[in-house]
């Protein structure tokens, strides 16, 4: 990494790319994303050469609330990118911003022997920084690059600030996950190779609280 905090010129290669909520409601028509068509043309380069690596590719697909314009099954729900379906290429629906929290991605990444992941797609703030923070978490090298995530611009709050462009808010999300993420400026710098499920692999494990015992609050003693 150089000295600006997270960002890193090339990045070593990872094995496994999390394609998060590149659906149709997000990346076409009046609700695309200013950034949807570069978003697009990147999201669908790093698949490629993902595929060709051997990398695994799972393409997360928020689950909306009922009338949301990625409500399930409504035709903004939908993947943007055609999927291959096989053992290297995985769906994972998700009802939160973090596509670990209640759905298979962290055994899905574990069964397949990842060690490195590199996320991009939509929301820069939410969903993607979201999922990128908790595999950080969990151990998993995280590379970010920089133009294959976007966000929509952030309106003006009276008395607060004046409307924050979405190339800024996309910014700060990424830098806001620390040193520890890798951002690098190109998807083209993100590079791809198998994982090795038979390879020793030590990760946190997450969701699991420490060994804490509890017990109910002595009344106060008169004085």
């Amino acid at each position: 990494m150089d000295q600006h905090r997270g960002t890193a010129p090339h990045a070593h290669p990872v094995d496994a790319l999390i394609v998060v909520d590149v659906q149709a409601a997000f990346v076409t028509g009046d609700g695309a994303v200013p950034a949807a068509a570069r978003l697009v043309d990147r999201t669908a380069d790093l698949i490629a050469r993902a595929r060709q690596g051997g990398a695994l590719v799972v393409h997360l697909q928020n689950d909306g609330p009922p009338g949301a314009e990625d409500e399930p099954h409504t035709p903004g729900w939908e993947l943007h990118h055609p999927v291959r379906h096989r053992p290297t290429e995985r769906v994972i629906r998700k009802p939160y911003d973090d596509g670990f929290r209640e759905t298979p991605l962290g055994d899905v990444l574990a069964d397949a022997g990842v060690r490195a992941v590199a996320v991009c797609g939509v929301m820069s703030e939410m969903c993607v920084q979201a999922t990128a923070r908790t595999a950080l978490d969990r151990g998993y090298r995280v590379v970010v690059p920089h133009d294959a995530h976007a966000t929509q611009d952030v309106p003006a709050a009276p008395g607060i600030c004046g409307a924050v462009p979405a190339a800024t808010v996309s910014r700060v999300a990424a830098y806001a996950l620390g040193s520890d993420a890798e951002v690098t400026s190109a998807a083209a710098d993100v590079s791809f190779t198998a994982p090795d499920p038979a390879g020793d692999i030590t990760l946190t494990a997450p969701d699991v609280a420490p060994d804490v015992s509890f017990t109910a609050p002595r009344a106060a003693r008169a004085r």
